[in-house]
């Protein structure tokens, strides 16, 4: 809790992140629960560069003197730690933590760390719907991200891999697999992936995609998605974006989406009344710049919790 530091403005109804924060509570009321996985053991896996796992410090620093607009509760849960390259115990132990959350009526926003993230947030969002009774549920997950992370698992499982590993799990529950990648980047991805994307009929926008004038049928897109879906998991790979607007991810974008033409998307998706969980992933505070996109996963989390 000592990160959450900033400025104090005299003026009535002044009040920002750091002031309102608290630690989690036995029967606290339902609100936005932020948990941090301090983990780039998949990005090193990926051979990528590390420092992700400093992440889920520099964003809550940044999110620390942002105004407070919210009308619910916000908690902060601490971090699951990934000790050297133990990413399969720390993807269990996020699922455990994040279960009992859901289980609570809490909105968990996960701070990482490296996209293996992904795989332990479902672990923790299938857990749950398996304690609420759910047989077969239809989960829908929406990527921002130019990389489809469907390597295959086989091989190593790492940053590259949480989807793939999702996919598989689904087929043995005997759950139906709904995956959306807004994004991609044709220039990131082999020919291997997206005929593995196919295969998964997965719901592909690749970065080219974006512009001003398809924001709307781009969010009509993102609307059918959600129709076909009982539950939503929003996962953003901060590498999605220019490298200009986040130059401190493990893998900065060459040409990338702006943050102004996801936001609609984001808002829809939030609004939904089917969102679940939510997590931010790839801020390696190590090559950001002028706190650049640990200000932007900030202003992310800010969004993503707006209306509670």
């Amino acid at each position: 809790m000592t990160i959450w530091q900033g400025r104090t403005d005299p003026e009535f109804n002044s009040e920002r992140w750091h002031q309102r924060v608290r630690p989690l509570s036995e029967n606290a009321a339902a609100g936005c629960a932020l948990l941090g996985f301090a983990s780039d053991s998949g990005v090193a896996r990926n051979q990528g560069r590390v420092g992700a796992a400093k992440g889920p410090v520099a964003i809550r620093r940044a999110l620390a003197s942002q105004a407070w607009h919210r009308q619910g509760p916000a908690y902060d849960v601490g971090d699951v730690i990934c000790e050297g390259d133990a990413l399969e115990q720390a993807q269990q132990h996020l699922g455990e933590r994040l279960a009992p959350l859901l289980d609570a009526g809490h909105l968990p926003v996960v701070l990482g760390g490296g996209h293996e993230i992904a795989f332990g947030s479902w672990l923790g969002l299938a857990r749950h719907l398996e304690n609420q009774g759910n047989k077969s549920p239809r989960v829908g997950i929406i990527n921002l991200d130019a990389h489809f992370d469907l390597r295959d698992p086989q091989h190593v499982r790492s940053s590259g891999t949480p989807f793939a590993q999702i996919a598989e799990q689904c087929e043995e529950l005997g759950w139906s697999f709904h995956y959306a990648c807004l994004g991609v980047s044709r220039a990131s991805n082999t020919r291997a992936l997206f005929e593995r994307a196919a295969e998964l009929q997965v719901l592909i926008r690749e970065d080219r995609d974006f512009s001003p004038t398809a924001i709307e049928e781009l969010r009509q897109d993102v609307e059918r998605f959600i129709a076909s879906c009982d539950h939503l998991y929003l996962t953003v790979d901060l590498d999605v974006l220019p490298a200009c607007e986040a130059p401190g991810v493990s893998a900065p974008a060459a040409r990338g989406v702006s943050l102004v033409l996801f936001e609609p998307l984001i808002e829809t998706i939030r609004d939904s009344g089917k969102l679940r969980l939510a997590d931010l992933a790839e801020l390696n505070p190590d090559y950001d710049i002028d706190n650049r996109t640990a200000k932007l996963a900030a202003r992310l989390v800010h969004l993503l919790t707006l209306n509670g």
